[in-house]
């Protein structure tokens, strides 16, 4: 797991502008501080898959998504997964948001980096696994892109105990604490050409791909 610095530049807006110095060092010290104060812990498992229109079973879960249903449609298998890098970043956020709002954005960036890159590394033990037996893996969809509710959080948290097992609770309004959490569902085909190759939407050319995930147009 890693605080990419071009993905944590990202998140803080940058596009191609020049970094001042100060900001440069700014991000490294406090990419370094969230690397090591981060505990990740992850769950998956996989369940039987069924597309009928715009509902989704997966497992005992039951889902209306048009979203969800065209980035899993063929798909007989399907992995539900969850993933936190601990509670390091909210700590640093409280702390820093009293002393030094500046680093307080950037530790909210760097934790948005870091997450993503432990899920990818999640997502890479899922796909090693899946090829073993002539599977290839969709793109990760989570609750909340598209018309993919929200609300489902508590579904996909009952189903992995992300409470008990890795310590990921819910607010009443479905967010994950510690907040540098994320769920997801990831679709397993045996067709290769409709699996995805690039680690993230905004990396691939093909802007008008069904499976493209929404805000990832960037």
């Amino acid at each position: 797991m890693r605080a990419d610095r071009k993905e944590t530049l990202r998140y803080l807006g940058y596009r191609g502008q020049e970094i001042e110095q100060k900001t440069a060092q700014m991000i490294e010290e406090t990419a370094e501080e969230l690397e090591k104060g981060s505990s990740p812990k992850s769950i998956y498992q996989e369940y039987s898959c069924q597309v009928l229109g715009d509902n989704v079973k997966i497992g005992e879960l039951t889902v209306s998504s048009h979203n969800l249903a065209v980035n899993l449609k063929g798909c007989e298998r399907a992995v539900l997964l969850a993933a936190t890098i601990g509670r390091a970043a909210d700590f640093m956020i409280r702390k820093y948001s009293v002393s030094n709002l500046a680093k307080a954005a950037v530790v909210q960036a760097a934790g948005a980096a870091c997450i993503e890159s432990y899920v990818d590394e999640v997502e890479e033990e899922v796909r090693r696994n899946a090829v073993k037996r002539g599977l290839f893996l969709r793109p990760r969809f989570s609750p909340g892109y598209g018309d993919f509710a929200l609300e489902h959080q508590k579904d996909i948290f009952q189903m992995l105990e992300c409470s008990k097992r890795i310590g990921v609770t819910l607010t009443e309004g479905n967010l994950m604490m510690p907040s540098k959490s994320v769920t997801a569902v990831i679709g397993l085909t045996t067709k290769e050409r409709e699996s995805c190759q690039m680690e993230k939407c905004g990396l691939c050319a093909k802007t008008d791909c069904e499976f493209r995930q929404e805000g990832e147009n960037l």
